[in-house]
């Protein structure tokens, strides 16, 4: 099924069906508990972005109850890889929206980060209508830091301070490449878009 107002296969919405217990229950796994008390494990590399939009790395079923709790109506995936079945099946338990923006992991310095796929994906996050939101990618370190490190030029962040969020979670790993596309992305095409739910608002 494609997502309306995304053309081009930059952006699919996967539909899944979930396997069911012999007590019509789903099963989504049990390893969050101990001492019968819930635990709450944030994914890797978790934050808040801004009000409504989180972003980290890849979550298991070990974060599930802790993205439970933040009440998700999407996610935002930044890989090109198929989202594996039991973090499916937790959507689909949980109605989220899964918003697949396939980049490809760019190691290389001369291998371009997709800037309209950058662009599609920035008007998902937005559109208060997908909120609260998670973004990710594997690490949550460098597409995803690439993605918000553009939101903050559309809220009119200074690139010093694009770059040092950027580096908070890239750390060692930090790529010029990624800093640079950062610098060089236009965001003219996105300033009509409103930023509504943002604490930084313009």
């Amino acid at each position: 099924m494609r997502v309306e107002g995304f053309e081009g296969g930059i952006c699919e919405a996967i539909e899944v069906s979930l396997p069911q217990m012999a007590d019509n229950s789903l099963d989504i796994g049990d390893d969050c508990v101990r001492d019968g008390e819930e635990l709450f494990v944030p994914p890797l590399n978790f934050a808040m972005v801004d009000n409504g939009v989180f972003r980290s790395g890849f979550p298991d079923s070990a974060n599930f109850s802790f993205l439970q709790s933040l009440g998700l109506r999407s996610i935002i995936y930044l890989c090109p890889e198929s989202y594996p079945e039991i973090n499916n099946e937790f959507l689909k338990a949980n109605g989220i929206r899964l918003f697949q923006f396939g980049i490809d992991g760019c190691k290389e310095p001369f291998v371009n980060i997709p800037e309209e796929t950058i662009r599609e994906a920035l008007k998902v996050v937005l559109d208060i209508k997908n909120h609260p939101l998670l973004i990710h990618c594997n690490r949550g370190k460098h597409r995803t830091g690439c993605l918000v490190g553009c939101l903050r030029k559309l809220q009119r962040w200074c690139l010093s301070s694009i770059f040092d969020e950027y580096q908070r979670f890239a750390a060692a790993k930090a790529r010029v490449s990624d800093q640079r596309f950062m610098e060089r992305f236009d965001v003219s095409s996105l300033k009509h878009l409103p930023i509504t739910f943002s604490c930084s608002k313009r």
